[in-house]
């Protein structure tokens, strides 16, 4: 998990490579106007999430993904304390692009509030790289 989604309280979760599924309850600091969650949280859960599921498929060949684009459709308003559930699963893994979908569901509502896809570059890593995602404190003491 990156800082980010540490930072705004998401909870990763790996289906299996290539599908995953982050959860996140609204806070205060999340509003934009008086009880509406602000359209960049929610857009930053979405690349989250895109991201992790083709991170999640590219991680097995030995690989790393940065975000190429994305696009999103926001259906409804989320509110402060609504739960969100945002999955994405990756629809095509092609040499040098994974393309994603997903869909942030909000529990409390009982509605889906967003949908997206995101196109994601393939690239290779090294052992350094691996040793950072698994273990971001070890190289921190290193450094």
């Amino acid at each position: 998990m990156n800082q980010y989604g540490r930072i705004n309280g998401m909870v990763l979760h790996v289906a299996s490579p290539g599908e995953v599924k982050y959860t996140m309850t609204v806070r205060a600091e999340h509003l934009s106007s008086p009880g509406t969650c602000h359209g960049g949280v929610l857009a930053g859960l979405m690349d989250s999430v895109l991201g992790a599921a083709a991170l999640s498929e590219a991680f097995t060949a030995g690989e790393l993904v940065s975000t190429v684009e994305f696009k999103m459709n926001y259906l409804h308003p989320v509110r402060l304390h609504d739960t969100l559930v945002a999955t994405a699963k990756v629809d095509h893994a092609g040499k040098t692009l994974l393309v994603a979908t997903g869909d942030i569901y909000c529990a409390t509502r009982e509605l889906v509030v967003a949908k997206g896809m995101g196109t994601f570059n393939r690239y290779p890593a090294d052992k350094r790289d691996f040793r950072k995602l698994l273990f971001p404190s070890a190289d921190d003491e290193q450094e």
